[in-house]
């Protein structure tokens, strides 16, 4: 049966926290937020199945368990730093965790991001996917990009842009229900639901005092929503930028002239004041709004 071994970076939070007396200062050496510092403080002891520190409001004290667990983990750590490494004095790479929503990743920002690396090729970026509106705690990840309300408390939020939201469905389906004219008509199609693009606010632009829908297929994933509405589901709404291949090769079309123009749901950047002072984040932050100020 393998080993199961604890998390090394969690040690290390550990033993920082345990040094400095204070997890922001800890956080501060480490390059980390103090909330990803907490998170794998929470991950050790899970592991070790004891309290480390005893918190009292601001102030962390170790606990008995975990004065003697310091012992061991400043002795393995120690070890690892004592061994010779020939290749030691190589500089490391500047790198940044980036956490994003999968549709965000998939068709904004993976096709725009090789003028980011031609710009900065000493930067390693590391792409992570979050869920909209259900990740709401700020990961490990230095930046997020975040599809949401934009009320995030206690980190720095930042309009990315926003994107007029519209009715879009394939001409079969269209043709199969006869024919949609009107918003009215929309009573005899099937209207796909997802949290991320309600319906209710579109149906105020378009006149129509109608409820949110509560039956039919519902997909709180963007690229899952688009494909739905690409396999005949029924209608669904979208935004330019998501659907703009299929829209001009008519694969799917826009129904009606209506547009929510400030749907309730935009993208963020969302991130710790401390993670901009590190500059390979700056950098980043400030290439997003370059790139996307114009969307």
């Amino acid at each position: 049966m393998a080993t199961r071994l604890p998390p090394v970076h969690a040690l290390s939070a550990f033993e920082a926290a345990a040094r400095h007396g204070a997890f922001a200062l800890a956080a501060e050496e480490l390059c980390i937020t103090p909330s990803a510092l907490s998170h794998r403080i929470r991950l050790l002891e899970e592991f070790v199945g004891e309290r480390l520190f005893i918190r009292d409001g601001r102030s962390v004290n170790l606990s008995e368990f975990g004065r003697r667990y310091l012992d061991v983990v400043r002795a393995a750590l120690r070890t690892l730093t004592d061994f010779p490494l020939p290749h030691r004095n190589t500089p490391a790479q500047p790198r940044i965790k980036i956490t994003v929503p999968p549709t965000f990743a998939r068709y904004l920002l993976v096709p725009r991001l090789a003028e980011f690396q031609s710009r900065h090729p000493d930067i390693v970026v590391e792409i992570f996917l979050s869920v909209p509106l259900y990740d709401l705690s700020l990961s490990e990840s230095d930046v997020e990009v975040r599809f949401g309300a934009g009320k995030y408390p206690d980190i720095l939020t930042e309009k990315l842009f926003e994107e007029p939201a519209f009715a879009v469905a394939t001409p079969s389906y269209v043709a199969g229900i006869g024919g949609l004219q009107t918003p009215a008509d929309l009573k005899k199609a099937t209207l796909l639901r997802s949290a991320l693009e309600p319906w209710q606010p579109w149906f105020e632009v378009a006149g129509l005092d109608w409820p949110e829908p509560s039956t039919g297929l519902r997909l709180d994933d963007l690229g899952l929503l688009l494909e739905a509405i690409r396999a005949g589901y029924g209608v669904g709404l979208t935004r330019q930028h998501f659907a703009a291949e299929q829209l001009a090769s008519g694969e799917l079309v826009q129904l009606f002239d209506v547009c929510l123009t400030s749907p309730p749901h935009a993208y963020y950047v969302v991130y710790e004041p401390e993670a901009r002072r590190r500059p390979e984040v700056a950098a980043f932050v400030d290439w997003l709004f370059d790139t996307f100020k114009t969307l």
